[in-house]
């Protein structure tokens, strides 16, 4: 497998980028008309952080790490290291000795479609970490690879300097032309659902503010009282 290192590629603007961070990524995939989540297997190894920064892209061999060391050195202040392989890998591309590289050059995090380990140091240092799978099996360093290309995880085309988003409910991709304009859609949104959190709190039922009883009637569901149910039921 030949590769190439794609070097100083366009980033989305790191201001709109931290902006993004003050959504969670379930506003910002809805915001984007539900698009953007990698799949549900993609969990953090730490609880209670979110991170947003700008994709780094790693591709690599299944069980060789060999482009992740490759793309420490492209790696800088505010990015996030995306990393998936040519075909399904759970092994342990990913640990300490990585993370402390990458905290030293800024990174705020790695989005693993591979497996991971070391995770009880990465949260002893701090290091926010999103995974397939954890695993302790070692790789080797043997196979060319590409690093800031368009790669795919979970069906999610990840380009170099796209936005990423990450925390407990898990990770969102921003196309990079798209930030700004994710983060304007996110802040209406979340208005909009202060209003609603206000509403229910005052008692209001989601059938009223969401107008669903005319859909209740129009799908033919029908109230009944239990004296009736067990009538037309016998």
């Amino acid at each position: 497998m030949s590769g190439v290192i794609v070097t100083d590629p366009p980033k989305a603007e790191l201001k709109d980028v931290d902006a993004l961070a003050g959504f969670g990524v379930a506003t910002v995939s809805e915001a984007m008309g539900r698009t953007g989540l990698l799949g549900p297997g993609i969990r953090p190894v730490q609880q209670g952080v979110r991170v947003a920064g700008t994709a780094v892209t790693v591709l690599s061999w299944p069980g060789d790490n060999l482009m992740i060391h490759a793309a420490v050195e492209q790696c800088g202040e505010g990015d996030i290291l995306v990393v998936t392989t040519t075909s399904p890998c759970t092994d342990g591309l990913f640990g300490e000795l990585f993370a402390i590289a990458l905290k030293q050059r800024g990174v705020r995090g790695v989005v693993l479609g591979t497996g991971i380990r070391d995770t009880q140091e990465l949260r002893d240092m701090g290091f926010a970490a999103w995974s397939r799978a954890v695993s302790s099996q070692g790789t080797v360093k043997a196979t060319g690879g590409s690093v800031n290309v368009p790669i795919a995880i979970d069906g999610q085309v990840i380009h170099p300097g796209d936005a990423i988003l990450a925390d407990d409910d898990g990770v969102v991709v921003v196309p990079r032309e798209r930030v700004r304009e994710t983060v304007e859609k996110s802040a209406a949104r979340e208005a909009k659902e202060a209003a609603t959190r206000a509403a229910f709190i005052d008692g209001q039922l989601g059938l009223d503010r969401y107008g669903l009883r005319e859909t209740l009637q129009r799908l033919g569901v029908e109230y009944q009282t239990y004296e009736e149910y067990a009538e037309h039921g016998k």
